[in-house]
């Protein structure tokens, strides 16, 4: 049950965050396969961020677009929201897989995710982070300090198949060539993919995917949005922050990170009241994309709640009129 004064996230609260993905998404929609990386994104925030203002809590951007300098909206820090209990931490990435909306390929979203003020990880000066996300009955098996090809071996043995049976998702990075032969070399498979690592995380802890497991070396934002999705489903997300140099290690130490610590999905997103929305842009393995006829859009969304772990997909139509006249022609 809620708290009496508001100040723990509700139930209701989860799908006034949908509203705000379905925003995005429907938004962005309209720049896919134009090209236009930039101005795909700037569609999703714009969107996003005029839909927050609606949103009944008093959240801090945690997770945003980058500093303020960089991002004029939705930037880390910003206040969002109408300013009423409960205070929250918000994650955001308005348009996840840039490159594949633009250039009209599949599992591009738009994600946000929602927890209790001062339970999100702050990846301060690192980019990167390690990760390796599987499903719940492979959780204990997670272990970025034993060599990957021993996990494999490990999760086969679990699920009762051969290790030739095994996938695992790998964005397709030149960073990663030495694990990809690794994985190889064992008999397991790759899947690779050129972005969008939430949509991959979602996918290796879902129950009866088509892959096994998630490793590679991806965004520490997108590690802490896959670890509140995570939270809600089941599942295990290991990740230890990855330096991309000299100076970047330097400053992390100085802040007091510890770049050998292996952060579970409690760690990046603490407590128990987390709520995960994603709403498909183009089609994917997770979600449907927009689809747009003459008068009516629709939408496909995820959206989660860590306490009650329940998972609602939502299949939304939408005016196309009615939109237009709300918020004009970034919908239309």
């Amino acid at each position: 049950m809620p708290a009496s004064d508001g100040s723990r996230p509700d139930r209701n609260l989860a799908l006034e965050l949908v509203r705000v993905t379905e925003a995005g998404a429907l938004a962005s929609a309209r720049m896919v396969g134009k090209g236009d990386k930039e101005g795909a994104d700037q569609a999703a925030v714009d969107a996003m961020r005029g839909m927050l203002d609606t949103v009944h809590m008093d959240g801090v951007v945690v997770i945003g677009e980058g500093e303020k300098d960089e991002a004029p909206m939705l930037y880390n820090g910003e206040n969002v929201g109408d300013g009423s209990l409960p205070k929250v931490d918000v994650a955001v990435d308005p348009l996840e897989g840039t490159t594949l909306a633009a250039n009209g390929m599949p599992s591009a979203l738009s994600v946000m995710a929602v927890s209790q003020r001062d339970t999100m990880f702050d990846p301060g000066p690192c980019v990167y982070m390690e990760k390796l996300a599987g499903g719940e009955d492979i959780a204990d098996l997670l272990d970025l300090d034993r060599p990957l090809p021993e996990t494999l071996r490990l999760v086969a043995e679990r699920r009762g198949v051969g290790i030739g049976d095994i996938t695992v998702v790998v964005l397709e990075r030149p960073r990663h060539e030495r694990q990809v032969s690794a994985i190889r070399e064992a008999g397991a498979r790759v899947r690779f993919i050129l972005h969008g690592d939430v949509s991959a995380s979602l996918l290796a802890s879902s129950p009866d995917a088509p892959v096994d497991l998630l490793w590679g070396i991806g965004g520490t934002p997108e590690g802490v949005i896959s670890a509140a999705a995570i939270k809600c489903t089941g599942g295990r997300l290991v990740g230890r922050l990855w330096p991309r140099n000299d100076d970047e290690r330097q400053a992390a130490v100085d802040a007091g990170y510890d770049l050998d610590r292996q952060l579970t999905e409690e760690d990046l997103v603490a407590g128990q009241d987390c709520f995960f929305s994603a709403t498909g842009i183009t089609d994917g393995d997770v979600l449907q994309g927009v689809r747009f006829r003459a008068r009516s859009a629709t939408t496909e969304s995820l959206v989660m709640r860590s306490r009650s772990k329940t998972v609602r997909r939502i299949t939304a139509v939408h005016d196309r009129a009615k939109l237009r006249e709300l918020d004009g022609v970034r919908f239309g």
